[in-house]
């Protein structure tokens, strides 16, 4: 048989991992003009589009529009979905190796970093994923609880993006939230918080925060909540000074710098919550008994270590009264058994995309992966485009050399037999539509943009039945 990625032996190639890095790697290898490709898109849930659909924050619609990129990319001949199908429980890398020339691994870093402080996980002390996902209805966290109405000040832990859309999602009025997709089992619960702080912690400077300038600028535009920010907390040390004048410096970090000293520079208007954003501070200790009673803060000085400024702990403390904690300091990748994986930065191990074999050696044949669990948790959505494009570039320069798998049985339909075989209930982009279309069927009496499904069950019954235009019942 000819080499594959002709007509008549087109490249098959199975990615693992419906999020943004997966359908940008799907699109690529489908769209090149030398290559005849067929690309099976999988995920453990029955729902594409990963972080866009559970955790991009409900009131960023204009974010979660990037999808309809995604579904020109499943129209594609040559595409399929297949949602609920977990990897290690209804097939494992050897079917994969066994149906296809090449595995693509895009399914992210799902697990948090922890602190690795006393207390961390009493009661109240929460992963900001964990949170995140109850609020987007996640179904790996729909049944959470997040009892906020004993709740009077929440301190968040980090200083990138999910710190502030954890931080303004606590202090958003019902109103506010109505108008979004957010879970139906989270709005009465926000809209019954106690909540009346909100106290961010940044280990480093200003200078030095992870988020984004529109992130920064929206908790300063909250209709219900203050934006604090202690003047002396803004005032750089010489080195950040330096560096933010220098033509270096990054424009985002110049302009972040720019918002907050205008926050410093604000008179509080009165409203009912407060968002304090603070830096150089970090958590030593959570206190309590049967769950979370306070944290203890060390404050930081910025020191140059090996041409960085790295936070050094000055042996000042502090104790703050709290009854919420969200940790947000970052990601990270979950080992799949039988792929090389970096523990120490929580990615697969990989060169530019190629999966290696182990630390030194040679690429394992016909592996390749995409996105944070390639390259660990940074950069906004659209990076994963051009980390994509790396991948797939090398994959097809491996088509090209014959540097692939040769699998057994590469038909089309030998997949989904074997998917039967199993008695695995997997979903289809079409199923998927289907769900689409109740979620925002179901949304239009209320002026939502969708009211989501939370449970797996209900939306495998949704995705079974008829297409709506084929219905006669309503349904």
């Amino acid at each position: 048989m000819a080499d594959p990625g002709t007509p008549e032996n087109p490249l098959r190639v199975a990615i693992i991992g419906a999020g943004p890095s997966g359908f940008y790697a799907a699109d690529q290898i489908l769209k090149d003009p030398e290559t005849h490709a067929q690309v099976d898109l999988f995920d453990r849930l029955p729902t594409p589009y990963g972080l866009v659909r559970g955790g991009v924050a409900p009131d960023h619609p204009k974010i979660k529009s990037v999808t309809r990129v995604y579904e020109r990319t499943a129209a594609k001949e040559g595409f399929r979905f297949f949602g609920n199908v977990e990897v290690g429980r209804d097939l494992g890398i050897e079917d994969f190796e066994h149906h296809y020339h090449a595995i693509l691994y895009t399914f992210g870093a799902e697990a948090d970093r922890e602190l690795g402080i006393p207390g961390e996980n009493l009661p109240g002390s929460f992963a900001a994923t964990a949170f995140v996902g109850w609020y987007n209805a996640h179904p790996d966290y729909a049944d959470r609880d997040f009892n906020l109405d004993k709740v009077k000040r929440a301190v968040v832990v980090g200083n990138g993006n999910v710190a502030m859309d954890v931080s303004r999602m606590l202090a958003l009025d019902d109103a506010e939230l109505r108008r979004t997709d957010i879970a139906d089992h989270a709005i009465d619960v926000l809209d019954a918080s106690g909540i009346e702080e909100v106290v961010v912690l940044g280990r480093r400077g200003p200078a030095q925060a992870a988020f984004t300038n529109p992130e920064i600028k929206e908790i300063g535009e909250l209709e219900e909540a203050d934006v604090i920010v202690d003047p002396t907390d803004v005032q750089l040390d010489p080195e950040s000074q330096a560096w933010i004048e220098s033509e270096a410096a990054d424009k985002t970090a110049r302009v972040n710098v720019e918002i907050l000293q205008d926050y410093a520079n604000r008179t509080p208007e009165g409203k009912p919550k407060q968002i304090h954003l603070r830096f150089l501070a970090s958590p030593i200790e959570i206190r309590g008994g049967d769950r979370v009673e306070s944290i203890i803060i060390g404050r930081n000085e910025l020191v140059m270590e090996e041409g960085s400024l790295k936070a050094r702990d000055t042996g000042e403390r502090e104790e703050l009264e709290c009854e919420l904690i969200l940790r947000s300091v970052g990601y990270t990748g979950v080992p799949v058994p039988g792929v090389p994986f970096d523990l120490k930065r929580g990615t697969i191990l990989n060169d530019q995309g190629r999966v290696l074999e182990a630390p030194g050696e040679g690429h394992r044949t016909g592996h390749y992966t995409a996105g944070w669990i390639k390259r660990g948790p940074s950069g906004v959505i659209g990076t994963n485009k051009k980390d994509a494009k790396e991948t797939v570039d090398r994959l097809l320069a491996d088509v090209a050399d014959g540097l692939l798998l040769e699998p057994a049985d590469p038909g089309p339909a030998a997949i989904e037999n074997l998917l039967a075989e199993r008695k695995v209930n997997f979903v289809s982009f079409s199923g998927w539509q289907k769900i689409d279309h109740a979620e925002v069927t179901k949304g239009k009496p209320h002026e939502r943009p969708r009211v989501k499904f939370v449970k797996i069950d209900e939306m495998l019954e949704v995705a079974s039945r008829p297409h709506p235009e084929e219905a006669t019942d309503g349904s």
